[in-house]
């Protein structure tokens, strides 16, 4: 929960954080639908990832008064891209689908009639969703902090380029 110094981030903070991992649910189902189905949710995801993406930047446009500003567009932008494409589709679709494809492994092998039924491979795929969201989501936000931030010298939570401690501290009340 965030305290009230921090303001809630629409696209990570709240149940929008959801509207990601359409492409999941398509790959839950991908047993039992037509394929044009599980692009389709592949589609929103990608929608909710660019969405994010212009919304962080266009942050960082209004609100960056330093020379530099372009570039910290930039930044922001291309972090929040590779953070939502890695966070809500490519680990997170990986993840399910494999799930998945374990439980149809399991269910081939098995003996048992009730095992078999194609709706149970569905359901662990929808049921393991809330599980994988935060550990993967924290997982891209390390994993970042390791190699592109440390490589760009950006951080969303740190100093803009050309930009002192007041002025980065009144941008991140505004995000």
């Amino acid at each position: 929960m965030k305290n009230d110094q921090e303001q809630i981030d629409l696209y990570r903070d709240t149940y929008v954080r959801y509207l990601g991992y359409a492409n999941e649910v398509g790959e839950a189902f991908r047993s039992l639908v037509p394929k044009s189905i599980v692009w389709s949710s592949y589609v929103l995801s990608s929608g909710y990832v660019l969405a994010d993406t212009i919304h962080k930047g266009a942050k960082v446009y209004q609100e960056d008064a330093t020379p530099q500003k372009i570039k910290n567009v930039l930044l922001s932008t291309s972090d929040t891209l590779l953070w939502q494409a890695f966070a809500s589709v490519i680990v997170p679709g990986f993840t399910i689908n494999r799930i998945c494809a374990a439980v149809q492994f399991a269910q081939r092998k098995s003996i048992r009639v009730v095992w078999k039924t194609p709706w149970i491979s569905t359901l662990i795929g929808l049921v393991s969703i809330p599980f994988i969201i935060h550990p993967i989501d924290h997982a891209v936000e390390g994993a970042m902090d390791v190699t592109y931030r440390k490589w760009t010298g950006y951080h969303p939570k740190g100093l803009l380029c050309g930009s002192n401690v007041s002025t980065r501290k009144k941008f991140i009340v505004m995000i």
